[in-house]
């Protein structure tokens, strides 16, 4: 029997060759309601700007469209990048959010810039020293969501009263200490991220503080799955799906490199890096990728699992869901 730890997953939002940018929002309602019949916990979308490939610039707008399209999974930033705003207008959104769809919304909170150093200081003009303030701005900004306002006369409307739950997401110790010290659930993202998930979640469960938010340390772990009906065919999409996201980076996303020179960038010590940020990656048929996925949980003592699903298509994603689903004993909320 499958272990009974919630699956959630992340939409990254991508913008496929030669489309506008209003197509892979289509294409996230459709994925939040299939997740949602098939009994997933939680969608999040995280906060990318100046990426083409990436239309999830403004998190709170792409969430409250999907609650409108959907009834009762959970929807929330996984992240909003804190430092590059001020607490409470997240508040002002997150509160608004919350009073649209109750006991739906979640906010994770990074301190990372989420684009290119150009745009952070140019676009975004985001001070160069605004992370140093990030533990802060997320006590700043809970305040804001609690029923007294951190600065005397002023309210957060929406937003006050609504304890819309704050996780504090990281890829470092910095995340897993700030997270036990302010008594915060914690998610790593070791989907992208995979060097130090043991010792950051080790660190956060060993040295959790309880607050008024949590009373016991809770984990989510973020970890890559690619499923499909047999392990030939899961291999080849998550050749593809590597393939693609070493152009990405490496080749800047230029779709006229060939093949050869392609192949050449793999398998260069750049290509192989990029490759090696997928290090947790769970690829094969339903028991396959469930069994890998058990295993995953226990070494990263997660109380729920993140699924970035690496898929070259909408179908095969849809897919991947359902193999997924079927296999963690998932059961559709009409059920």
């Amino acid at each position: 029997m499958a272990p009974a730890l919630p699956l959630s997953l992340i939409d990254f939002c991508t913008v496929l060759e030669g489309e506008r940018p209003g197509a892979s929002m289509k294409r996230s309602v459709e994925l939040a309601q299939k997740a949602e019949s098939l009994g997933f916990y939680r969608m999040w979308y995280a906060e990318h700007h100046n990426m083409p490939g990436i239309s999830s610039s403004a998190p709170a707008v792409l969430i409250s469209h999907v609650g409108a399209h959907t009834s009762s999974i959970r929807l929330g930033a996984g992240g909003v990048m804190l430092p590059n705003h001020s607490p409470y207008v997240i508040a002002e959104q997150f509160g608004m959010l919350a009073e649209l769809y109750p006991d739906r919304i979640d906010l994770g909170l990074g301190r990372a810039p989420g684009t290119d150093m150009n745009t952070l200081g140019r676009a975004l003009r985001r001070d160069a020293h605004a992370a140093e303030n990030f533990p802060s701005d997320v006590m700043e900004l809970a305040g804001y969501l609690s029923d007294e306002s951190p600065l005397p006369g002023v309210q957060a409307v929406p937003g006050k009263g609504t304890h819309v739950p704050l996780y504090i997401l990281g890829s470092s110790m910095f995340g897993a200490s700030l997270a036990a010290k302010l008594g915060l659930p914690y998610a790593f993202a070791s989907h992208f991220a995979p060097t130090h998930l043991v010792q950051a979640t080790t660190y956060y469960k060993e040295n959790f503080q309880p607050s008024e938010f949590l009373s016991e340390p809770y984990v989510i772990a973020a970890v890559n799955v690619t499923a499909s009906d047999t392990h030939e065919d899961a291999q080849r999409q998550s050749d593809l799906v590597r393939r693609e996201r070493v152009r990405a980076l490496a080749a800047r996303g230029n779709r006229d490199i060939s093949d050869a020179n392609l192949d050449q960038l793999v398998n260069s010590p750049a290509g192989q890096q990029i490759i090696g940020m997928l290090h947790y990656s769970a690829i094969g048929t339903r028991d396959e990728v469930r069994d890998y996925l058990a295993d995953f949980a226990e070494l990263a003592k997660a109380d729920e699992l993140m699924i970035s699903v690496q898929a070259p298509t909408g179908a095969e994603n849809h897919r991947a869901m359902e193999i997924l689903a079927e296999g963690w004993g998932l059961e559709s909320p009409t059920n």
